[in-house]
């Protein structure tokens, strides 16, 4: 009886940390990209509002992307008060590219979180400046690394 409650505690941490290194994972592959999205968008504060007040936090999110975030995960994972937590909102950057740029493309992954439109690589003369923005804080940001 204790060894197979053993193998059950055994296979439930397995499977605990199985599901915690994806996000790990691809919190690396993105991690250059959102800081220097974050610096764009708020100079890397958490607790930043937008002029209009729609996007908040270190992301500056929206509540439509709050929505669309629990869409893609299929149940109510996000809340909007999240948008305010550093580490929530980059899950939610994470998810959204996870879904919307599976391939990882990083220009496509930065002018989508401009402008939320999925057709934003045939409009990039609408996202040109905020790319190119990103795009400086990254390069800064790189050549310290």
């Amino acid at each position: 009886m204790k060894k197979l409650l053993v193998l059950a505690l055994m296979a439930i941490s397995l499977n605990a940390v199985a599901q915690t290194v994806p996000q790990v994972d691809l919190q690396k592959k993105w991690g250059a990209v959102i800081n220097a999205i974050a610096m764009v968008e708020s100079q890397g504060h958490p607790k930043a509002v937008s002029k209009n007040g729609l996007y908040v936090g270190y992301l500056q999110i929206s509540e439509i992307l709050v929505r669309e975030c629990n869409r893609i995960v299929g149940y109510k994972k996000y809340t909007y008060a999240d948008r305010y937590d550093k580490q929530k909102s980059i899950d939610m950057f994470i998810d959204y590219q996870e879904y919307y740029n599976p391939d990882g493309n990083m220009e496509r992954a930065i002018r989508l979180w401009n402008s939320g439109d999925l057709k934003c690589m045939t409009r990039k003369a609408r996202t040109e400046g905020y790319y190119q923005r990103v795009m400086s804080k990254y390069t800064a940001t790189a050549s310290l690394e």
